[in-house]
């Protein structure tokens, strides 16, 4: 199908872009409180020059981790409809992505519906792209509880748990690879990456205001666990802009005892600073991106 078989008429084009784009400024805008009100909360005492340029360096690989969660949606794309246009698929989530911390948390989704609509995909396939988006994150953050099981289950040895995760995603992609295709596959597999980065920038976090040297191993597994756990309870919740909240009470309930109440609090508000700069940095990128309609294969 050709741009101009698409039935979508330029006035309503230019509405939906202008929607999705309406709802990334929204995001700008509360992203602006969020950070305000995260600064005001951190106590800056333990954080050194050096300890900041980490901190930076730290919102940099999480921006760039998102193209991990852009790329396994283009992956969903080309499932339900072949849409061949990465850069495109990468520019509708990267801009819609900032609503997420409107409260609702879901106009994100409606921004790239909107943006998507805009750019000739199939209402339908958007639609179904997002749906099986949070399902597959969903089912691989869940992969995560695994590694919490010996914090809840004092008896429950960890290795066991690491080789239950793995076996557990491994089974995963091997039965949608099979029943579902390919792209499915390579979906959940962009997702677990990113999860896995999201979980690593988490412990570094940990280590730069506990000290690397107060914990063994075994705990930063299970740290990383404990944050995947929280960051899906937060993805799931109705109406937490981005999860805010939700997050925080599991982290401080599961890790107490581990990490003292008070470092972990600024741990979470600089991780909440990293994840608002990065999706800022992302979105930034991603709006340099030159975008056009494209023929959906058939």
């Amino acid at each position: 199908m050709s741009p101009s078989q698409i039935k979508i008429s330029q006035s309503l084009r230019n509405l939906l872009n202008w929607v999705g784009s309406g709802l990334a400024i929204a995001g700008i805008l509360f992203i602006g409180y969020r950070l305000h009100s995260y600064w005001l909360e951190l106590d800056l005492s333990k954080i050194t020059p050096l300890g900041w340029g980490l901190i930076f360096f730290l919102a940099i690989v999480y921006g760039a981790a998102n193209f991990l969660l852009a790329y396994a949606w283009w992956q969903l794309l080309q499932h339900f409809c072949r849409y061949g246009n990465i850069a495109n698929s990468v520019k509708i989530y990267g801009m819609s992505q900032l609503a997420k911390y409107v409260p609702g948390n879901i106009f994100h989704l409606a921004g790239r519906q909107a943006l998507g609509m805009s750019a000739g995909i199939p209402t339908k396939s958007l639609a179904q792209s997002m749906i099986w988006e949070l399902i597959l994150i969903a089912v691989t953050g869940s992969f995560f509880f695994w590694l919490i099981l010996p914090r809840l289950l004092h008896h429950f040895p960890l290795t066991l748990g690491i080789i239950l995760m793995l076996t557990s995603f491994i089974l995963a992609v091997c039965l949608l690879h099979r029943y579902l295709g390919h792209h499915i596959a390579v979906a959940i597999t962009y997702q677990m990456f990113f999860l896995l980065i999201s979980a690593s920038i988490f412990i570094v976090l940990i280590g730069l205001i506990s000290g690397y040297d107060k914990l063994t191993p075994s705990y930063w597994v299970i740290i990383g666990g404990t944050y995947t756990i929280a960051w899906l309870a937060g993805l799931v919740t109705p109406g937490s802009p981005a999860g805010v909240g939700v997050r925080e009470m599991i982290l401080l309930i599961i890790l107490k005892g581990i990490i003292a109440e008070d470092s972990l609090l600024v741990v979470v508000l600089l991780g909440r600073i990293i994840t608002v700069i990065g999706d800022v940095l992302f979105f930034l990128v991603t709006t340099c991106i030159p975008s056009k309609i494209y023929a959906i294969e058939r």
